[in-house]
């Protein structure tokens, strides 16, 4: 027990040197260095992991105060509680290496609006310096409009509208933005031949649903998908889908785009199931957490693909070190959310290093050395690779498309 321990320190301080990198002025080097070091680390060699460690590291130094805003409980829980578990993790790995550290405090919003700026308000009084959040997008963009008046800094893990970034010089994200994920879904279904026939299945009072949709039927069209069908739904009306289920099927789609969150689609698949309609189902990161979605059988998911910008079956180091870290602690494969928080909180820590921040800055004149240094920084992590930022705070990676087989999200 004690050496694996050991390799997970080393493991994590890998990733720490590979963020870094980006903030340093020998990044290519200092990349190689960690990669090696992780190859020696893995065979027992734990000196020359610690020496290119320090020799990473940047000038910040204190203790920073971190607030955590998402949903612990309803119906969007398995994405809040995935986002603040891996985000404890990170934050654990981090204090052990020593230097700057970070105290992390969450908070409940149970995907409510109101809920969520009360927890923002809530955070400031704690004495918040750096907001991790919020996880849904409809809170993010009224928490992001309060965090842009107070000059908070504010890295939203999955928050993928752009209505949240708009504006706010101080937002930024680490999931790929809703333009993104619409274009990018039309774009994996014609070049692998999915389907020619298509239907959509959206919620059109969620900026979410609404904004990915849009992107795709416009990016449908000009690859010459045809959508035979688009049918529409509500907060209030997610408990029965046999109407759009019905048009998809009788309109002859091939495939249902699905870009929503977990909760309906789990209701989607379950009655399309009843009904014999098997077509292929395509959803976006939203559907990430379906697998254990509350009351659902796992085995009608079989097939499903969805856009992810991470994998648990990835084979590189960084993922299997989180991933059996996670596992370990909590008795579940992380998700898509846990991943981007994970990852959230190295990015935090190398702007800091970047910047040259210090504990006792306050949370105005952290915010400002942050935006300055954001759309300057490269990072490497378990959601993308060399990772970077528009003044505008959208991120740059590349999304992947995975299938569910046997319960696992796959690679096809």
């Amino acid at each position: 027990m004690k050496k694996n321990r050991i390799l997970a320190v080393l493991l994590s301080m890998c990733m720490a040197m590979t963020l870094l990198a980006a903030c340093s002025g020998g990044s290519d080097e200092t990349t190689a260095a960690a990669t090696d070091a992780a190859t020696e680390a893995a065979g027992g060699e734990t000196e020359a992991a610690g020496a290119d460690n320090g020799d990473a590291a940047g000038t910040a130094s204190g203790t920073f105060k971190i607030g955590g805003i998402g949903p612990m409980t309803g119906d969007a829980a398995i994405y809040g509680n995935a986002v603040m578990n891996a985000a404890q993790i990170a934050v654990d790995e981090i204090n052990a290496m020593g230097g700057i550290q970070f105290e992390f405090q969450p908070e409940d919003d149970e995907g409510d609006v109101e809920k969520s700026v009360n927890a923002y308000n809530t955070l400031k009084d704690w004495g918040m310096q750096l907001l991790l959040g919020t996880v849904t997008t409809d809170p993010a963009i009224s928490v992001s409009a309060e965090a842009n008046n107070d000059r908070m800094f504010m890295l939203t893990p999955s928050a993928s509208s752009l209505d949240v970034i708009d504006g706010k010089d101080n937002v930024f994200q680490v999931c790929f933005t809703d333009p993104n994920q619409g274009s990018a879904s039309a774009q994996y279904i014609a070049e692998n031949g999915l389907a020619t026939k298509v239907a959509v299945i959206y919620r059109n009072d969620d900026a979410y649903s609404t904004g990915i949709y849009n992107t795709f039927a416009q990016e449908a069209a000009e690859l010459g998908l045809e959508i035979v069908y688009e049918g529409t739904f509500t907060a209030d009306t997610a408990t029965d889908f046999s109407v759009q289920l019905t048009g998809a099927q009788s309109a002859g789609a091939e495939l249902v785009f699905l870009p929503i969150y977990y909760t309906p689609a789990a209701v989607i698949l379950t009655q399309a199931s009843t009904m014999g309609y098997s077509p292929i189902f395509f959803g976006v990161d939203g559907m990430d957490g379906i697998l254990t979605a509350e009351n659902f059988d796992p085995s009608l998911a079989e097939g499903v693909m969805l856009l992810t910008p991470f994998s648990a079956d990835a084979t590189d180091e960084l993922t299997q070190h989180f991933v059996s870290e996670y596992e370990s602690r909590y008795g579940e494969t992380p998700n898509q959310f846990a991943a981007d928080a994970y990852d959230a909180v190295y990015i935090m820590k190398a702007a800091l290093e970047a910047a040259g921040c210090t504990g006792d800055m306050s949370a105005e004149e952290i915010c400002e050395a942050l935006v300055a240094v954001m759309p300057t920084i490269s990072v490497d992590g378990v959601t993308g690779t060399g990772m970077v930022w528009s003044e505008t705070g959208e991120v740059n990676k590349a999304p992947m498309a995975v299938i569910i087989e046997n319960g696992t999200y796959v690679t096809p």
